[in-house]
């Protein structure tokens, strides 16, 4: 096992090595990390607050918004600190935990989407019986549901983990902690937990995409039995879920997908679905949403007038 040998640190060598790039990316990524909790807290708040945003739909959003929040946090921090570090370096435990945490909140992101969408199709398809279909019980077990479902997948990764043993080279290639980089450290041959990885992330994103992708197809085909208004208004809905799902998925399928030997660890794809993507939701989300933009000039009006007063 890898605590069985001399590396406790491990060196990250992080998106660039010019100091000055590092100082440049510092200043970009901060606002960009603050952006996104204070994007998706707001709609977590904003949803927490308002009686009319009590269907299942905001319930499902607000625990996405809280699981980007927490997804973020696991990688960017660390990320954003190093940018001012001469040297960048994690102990092993803490990259262990690192993994855990980022394929933790991650996978329940992604079943969080799939539950959304499940929302979208009874909503749609079945409309007579979606009060008893998507009870708050029901809402709370699938909510339930996706966290265990993400904490399986991340002691899968972390059991592939534990088998891995370092003799001697400590530099990740990367910003953060994830497991392609890590096999290129062990000593060992890692093709059973390459195997392992490959199906427990690669193919589980694109099973997971071509479930959401059928789920919407279904769900656009309904739509030619509703009004104009109602095909506008499921439209608008669906359309800002399947952009999310979309900047999710599609950098993560590239990195997941590719085979052990032939993995390029695309750190700037990378950036992309954990920096960009998860500020970029709560801007599809209200931006799309009536109901939230109208509740919220609401709310920060009451608080600016009281202030005022």
């Amino acid at each position: 096992m890898a605590w069985m040998n001399n590396v406790t640190e491990l060196i990250i060598m992080g998106l660039f090595q010019d100091p000055e790039v590092q100082r440049v990316c510092f200043v970009v990524f901060l606002p960009v990390y603050l952006a996104t909790v204070l994007g998706n807290g707001l709609i977590v708040l904003t949803v927490s607050v308002s009686e009319s945003l009590s269907s299942p739909m905001y319930f499902f959003l607000s625990h996405l918004s809280l699981m980007e929040i927490t997804y973020s946090s696991t990688v960017i921090p660390k990320f954003i600190t190093d940018l001012l570090a001469k040297t960048k370096t994690i102990f092993l435990e803490g990259c262990v935990a690192q993994i855990f945490f980022f394929h933790f909140f991650g996978v329940t992101e992604i079943f969080l989407l799939m539950v959304m969408a499940y929302d979208h199709y009874v909503a749609i398809c079945k409309p007579l019986y979606y009060t008893t279909i998507m009870s708050r019980p029901v809402c709370h077990r699938l909510v339930a549901g996706s966290w265990l479902g993400g904490f399986f997948h991340s002691m899968v990764q972390i059991i592939a983990t534990l088998q891995l043993f370092f003799c001697g080279p400590n530099v990740i290639d990367h910003y953060f902690c994830d497991l392609h980089p890590l096999f290129k450290l062990s000593c060992t041959n890692t093709s059973v937990e390459g195997v392992m990885v490959f199906a427990n992330s690669g193919l589980f994103s694109i099973s997971s995409f071509l479930q959401l992708v059928s789920s919407y197809i279904i769900i656009l085909v309904s739509l030619r039995k509703h009004s104009a208004e109602g095909r506008r208004k499921a439209l608008s809905i669906c359309a800002s879920h399947i952009t999310v799902f979309l900047l999710f998925f599609g950098p993560a399928i590239f990195l997941y997908m590719q085979p052990l030997s032939t993995f390029t660890e695309g750190k700037l794809v990378a950036v992309f679905y954990t920096v960009v993507t998860l500020m970029l939701n709560p801007i599809i989300y209200t931006l799309r949403n009536a109901e939230v933009k109208n509740f919220m000039r609401k709310l920060w009006g009451k608080k600016v007038n009281s202030r005022m007063e």
